[in-house]
């Protein structure tokens, strides 16, 4: 059955999904995170991009900028309202994702159909780029810092756990 893309939304739908799950993860994981080890960096690592809680940062901030981007032409880095300083409790970042998932709310909104995903828009770089790029892009940047989050956190609990040599 062909579908007129001018009328669906599946496409813009799946990606929903992903961005949805994927900061919904995000906020689970940071829930899970003790509050002691959200900055902390592992033994040898080289900050600041070691610690969980920068990791999930920039993960949720990639995903703020492109949708700030995408809805009101605001491309600006939110580096300066996305400093462990600022958001330093588990709380304090998950309120911050809360409000990066409201923002892809948003802009999902706003996309009428499938047929924006080929729509090419000006990036700061000052190329023009489809949606669809830039979101699998973003969606691809985010995921890996989450992972990185999520490695980190794990290299911070087996720090003390028994090593065996076979």
């Amino acid at each position: 059955m062909d579908h007129d893309v001018s009328d669906s939304r599946e496409v813009i739908q799946l990606f929903e999904q992903e961005y949805a799950d994927l900061l919904a993860g995000l906020t689970a994981f940071i829930r899970s995170v003790p509050s002691q080890l959200l900055y902390q960096p592992p033994d040898g690592a080289n900050p600041p991009d070691a610690t969980v809680g920068e990791n999930g940062l920039k993960c949720a901030a990639v995903v703020e900028q492109l949708f700030g981007g995408l809805t009101a032409n605001l491309w600006d880095d939110p580096f300066e309202w996305t400093l462990p300083e600022t958001l330093s409790t588990s709380d304090l970042v998950e309120q911050y994702i809360g409000e990066v998932d409201a923002t892809r709310k948003r802009a999902f909104a706003s996309f009428a159909n499938d047929g924006v995903l080929l729509k090419h828009i000006a990036v700061p770089s000052g190329e023009s780029r489809p949606v669809m790029s830039l979101l699998l892009e973003t969606l691809v940047r985010a995921s890996g810092y989450q992972g990185r989050a999520i490695a980190t956190r794990k290299i911070l609990s087996d720090v003390g756990a028994p090593r065996f040599i076979i």
